[in-house]
């Protein structure tokens, strides 16, 4: 199978669960609708809000076609300001604005994946894997100092990264031996 060249989450196939955390800081604490509330219909490519109300991207046809992808990588949905002027729920919906607008990632229906995948205990174990091999690697360049390499070329690098976690790896087998049993071993 060929690999995607696609950002971060997009490139994730079907067969390959992502287990990368997603910074999702669309959650709202100031008690307005967060995007989680907004139900987005892919068929249409628009959003409906809480009242019923449509967002869309653009709300006429323009001459020549524009493809709404700001700079960030997101398309903006926007709810019509006489719509929201109307709507009882405007304290919860827009309290600061004339009218809402929700960002939406290009790659969002990847993050979609991702954040079903965190939910499950796959996930969680697979977490705990990786934070041990990231602590031996942070072991390895903050203690050991392989912070750089200093051999040149791949094969100087791969001799000083196998002597490096052979170290590491002394380190840690000299903590599974009790001292008290140093003795014991000399006498044999």
């Amino acid at each position: 199978m060929a690999q995607s060249r696609l950002p971060g989450l997009a490139g994730q196939r079907e067969r390959h669960c992502p287990h990368i955390p997603v910074f999702d800081k669309s959650n709202r604490t100031d008690g307005t609708f967060s995007r989680a509330d907004f139900a987005f219909d892919a068929e249409r490519d628009r959003y409906t809000c809480p009242a019923g109300k449509e967002l869309v991207q653009f709300r006429r046809t323009y001459a020549i076609p524009r493809s709404g992808v700001t700079a960030e990588g997101t398309r903006l949905y926007c709810a019509s300001k006489l719509d929201c002027d109307t709507c009882r729920l405007k304290p919860q919906r827009c309290p600061n604005a004339l009218a809402r607008k929700i960002p939406r990632d290009l790659h969002e229906d990847a993050r979609d994946v991702a954040r079903a995948h965190a939910a499950t205990p796959q996930y969680l174990e697979a977490c705990r894997w990786r934070k041990k091999v990231e602590m031996l690697f942070a072991h390895l360049k903050r203690i050991l100092r392989l912070a750089r390499l200093r051999l040149r070329g791949p094969n100087g690098a791969k001799d000083e990264f196998l002597l490096a976690a052979t170290a590491q790896n002394l380190r840690r087998l000299a903590r599974l031996r009790p001292i008290n049993m140093l003795p014991e071993m000399l006498a044999a």
